[in-house]
């Protein structure tokens, strides 16, 4: 029997236990501890490792009160790199007090049910201490003890709350006599749900008090590690703390412990014998490079290797586009200028573009200018460093999106976002001069609604064809079949009235090689209809009055071309 895969699992301990197949990270632990940063910032984008290494970490450090525990955890340990590392390593095992915090499920849709599930999670984390509390309160203050005994039963009011973390690592230093390891996982959650729900100063200023009590002038505090998505400035809610030591995805520090690399991927392929999709794999979930580590998505890896196991013919998919909103991509598209959207198509053409790098904003500040929000989908994953320069003081990254994975979603996100424009354009002249038969002015109409999209050419057909569904899907007076997806040799698109003595239409459409094919194109595809009879089905169905159109696309450009149906 092959270990299991462990889709969705990220806690160490369930992981080692459960015999699921474990990719060590724990080499992450050494450099922590080599470069002994007081408070860590790990950016990453999401469901790249960063929850399932704070776990680790809490096994590797916690000294739970209880020995056999503490046994159990070092067990888990056994066998992986860092028993390898040496004494001075291994010797800091079960040493400390843990607080471990995630803040993912603060995404709520106003700030008191987001503060209460954050309110929520700290008390959850007092109560697993609890015993450590009630065997020692007599080191205790009489306030210290009703504090700490509030905070995890649920009854705090939420000032008591933001001073929490400062008096959880002063109680087990009065308890205990050692500092404490605080691990915050995800902390930008909160902040980018509040952005996009309009809440954002009140978060921010509940998340400022919490962090600056706990990692400011915490003399309890041992060292803490905190991972989110983005890089806020720390003028938002870390304000004052000198000492935060901030690796994001252009440091080459620490940059094989989050996500797989590609030798870590074969491996996991060979020992599940799929490795004969290794190409597959490659094109659709490598493509990151965090500082010069090249970087594969662990989360699709995972999930890919899942379906291979079963089904080693399995087709691929954007697994990453269900972990997340996508808000960012859907705010990208619906706000884009001309200019934004020319640079969003060469991307989606497999180009590349020059930004300068924002390293320290805010969600406020997204918008205030462009190189904000290329930043914002640099980090976040939804692009990639081909490579970087230094120019006048300033770093600039030359950009792409990463694999097929990304540009799935952003073709998704951009055919979403234009059904959406779609239904609030009134096309009464586009249906009244295909009633009429004016090819001409469809054409014009058609090429005005191109201008205004963003369009990606890598899979043309599904674009266009979703285009021109769309827009003729917005009549109340015809019925639209679409023909794409059965792939049953019938032609591409039907349109025709609920009544038999109405009209009816059949159109075909054609992708250009350049913008000289486009009148020889249309022509084609009118031919296509009279030459495989397409307009028969309708005649078979009773309908009388039949129209054919032959239309072909070179980007923004298309023509049209009018035939009657013929008997």
């Amino acid at each position: 029997m092959k270990k299991a895969l462990p889709v969705g699992v990220d806690n160490f301990e369930d992981m080692l236990k459960s015999g699921y197949y474990y990719v060590d990270k724990t080499m992450f632990i050494k450099e922590l501890l080599d470069l002994k940063g007081k408070v860590n910032l790990f950016t990453r984008p999401r469901r790249f490792g960063k929850t399932l290494n704070l776990s680790m970490l809490r096994y590797f450090f916690e000294d739970t009160g209880n020995e056999k525990v503490n046994e159990q955890n070092k067990g888990l340990f056994q066998g992986r790199k860092i028993m390898e590392a040496g004494e001075g390593y291994t010797s800091q095992m079960g040493m400390y007090p843990v607080f471990e915090l995630t803040l993912k499920s603060a995404k709520q849709e106003d700030y008191d049910i987001a503060s209460y599930m954050i309110q929520n999670a700290i008390s959850t984390e007092f109560e697993r201490h609890r015993g450590i509390v009630e065997k020692g309160k007599d080191y205790l203050s009489s306030s210290e003890y009703e504090q700490y005994t509030i905070i995890a039963e649920r009854k705090a009011e939420e000032k008591t709350v933001r001073n929490s973390l400062q008096l959880f690592c002063q109680c087990m230093h009065k308890i205990t006599g050692k500092k404490t390891v605080i691990l915050i996982d995800e902390y930008d959650v909160p902040l980018e749900n509040a952005y996009f729900r309009d809440f954002y100063d009140r978060m921010a200023g509940f998340l400022r008090s919490l962090f600056e009590a706990a990692l400011k002038t915490n003399q309890y505090l041992q060292f803490a590690v905190i991972t989110g998505c983005l890089r806020i400035s720390k003028e938002s809610i870390f304000t004052g703390l000198n000492h935060l030591n901030i690796i994001s995805v252009l440091d080459k520090k620490y940059s094989e412990h989050f996500g797989f690399t590609e030798q870590e991927v074969l491996q996991m392929m060979t020992y599940y014998e799929v490795e004969s999709r290794f190409s597959t794999m490659k094109e659709w979930y490598d493509g990151y490079l965090f500082g010069d580590t090249e970087v594969y998505n662990p989360w699709s890896v995972i999930k890919f290797l899942y379906d291979l196991y079963s089904d080693v013919d399995a087709f691929p998919h954007p697994y990453w586009i269900n972990t997340s909103s996508n808000d960012i991509i859907k705010d990208l598209v619906a706000r884009a200028d001309r200019e934004m959207k020319g640079q969003i198509e060469m991307l989606l053409g497999g180009g590349t573009l020059d930004i300068r790098v924002q390293e320290e904003v805010t969600y406020g500040d997204m918008h205030s200018n462009e190189e904000n929000l290329w930043s914002f989908l640099y980090f976040t994953g939804y692009l990639t460093k081909e490579s970087e320069y230094f120019k006048d003081k300033y770093i600039f990254l030359k950009v792409r999106v990463p694999n097929l994975e990304v540009m799935t979603i952003y073709e998704n996100t951009i055919m979403n976002w234009m059904k959406d424009a779609i239904k609030k354009e009134d096309f009464h002249d586009l249906y009244h001069a295909m009633e009429e038969g004016d090819a001409e002015k469809m054409t014009d109409i058609l090429n005005s609604q191109l201008f205004q999209t963003i369009s990606f050419y890598d899979s043309a057909e599904n674009f266009y064809h979703g285009f021109l569904t769309g827009i003729l899907s917005q009549s109340e007076n015809y019925l639209v079949r679409s023909n794409r997806e059965s792939g049953n040799g019938r032609c591409d698109i039907m349109v025709k009235s609920p009544s038999l003595r109405g009209r009816s239409f059949v159109l075909e459409l054609k992708v250009s090689a350049s913008i000289d094919d486009l009148e020889r194109d249309a022509k084609k595809a009118l031919q296509q209809i009279y030459d495989k009879k397409y307009a028969e089905e309708l005649r078979t169905e009773g309908y009388r009055r039949i129209d054919c159109y032959g239309v072909s696309f070179f980007r923004k450009d298309c023509e049209v071309r009018f035939g009657k149906g013929k008997n």
